[in-house]
């Protein structure tokens, strides 16, 4: 059986969601970020494993568009959300996927997401702003689970690719970070289980590579 460093030829899968005050990575505000490290069980099938989700207070002169809170539904200056700083609320996702990236063997987390390059924009905007040092993801690589979607099942919007898949979809609680994480990673996990099912890799030639 291949492990999960050999099946991902040395990436650590990280499904990755942030809810944002617009489409500028560099002007618009972060609101939310989660991200749910891929594992691996005993059978060698890949699993959603913990899953870490941080409210983040938007950065001084950021923008925030009206549209964007009405379609997240999220509330910047309410008192309870518990938002943090940007560096905290990184600190926060990041030091688990380095723990795991140690006991893996891993040498670099990838992000995993539904159109995944709105979301490294941001990952990748935010890590700058605050000058974050030795991010774990790779800075320009991902996995995309629309094209995956859309291959497996003929469907590349999350909602449609997640039923069409057998999972359960709750448009109520769609656009929070968190949510669209798990059904994210539950997705992604689903394919990539299904194609070993058909066949696959080959656990003895990937082990070569």
């Amino acid at each position: 059986m291949i492990d999960l460093k050999v099946r991902f030829r040395g990436f650590l899968p990280v499904v990755v969601d942030v809810e944002t005050g617009g489409f500028n990575a560099n002007t618009d505000a972060l609101l939310e970020i989660a991200a749910c490290i891929i594992e691996m069980d005993d059978d060698g099938r890949v699993v959603p494993g913990d899953l870490v989700m941080r409210h983040v207070e938007p950065f001084e002169g950021a923008n925030i568009e009206q549209a964007a809170l009405e379609f997240t539904g999220i509330k910047p200056d309410h008192p309870l959300r518990m938002a943090v700083p940007e560096r905290e609320a990184l600190t926060d996702v990041f030091q688990p996927i380095r723990r795991r990236l140690r006991e893996t063997g891993c040498k670099r987390a990838i992000l995993v997401g539904h159109n995944p390059a709105f979301d490294l924009a941001f990952l990748n905007a935010v890590i700058a702003r605050v000058d974050y040092k030795r991010s774990p993801f790779h800075p320009f690589s991902s996995f995309d689970t629309a094209t995956l979607g859309g291959l497996a099942y003929g469907q590349t919007v999350l909602a449609r690719a997640v039923q069409a898949a057998g999972l359960d979809w709750n448009s109520d609680d769609a656009h929070s970070a968190r949510y669209d994480t798990e059904r994210t990673a539950q997705l992604f996990c689903t394919i990539v289980n299904r194609w070993q099912e058909l066949g696959g890799l080959d656990p003895a030639t990937l082990a070569k590579g």
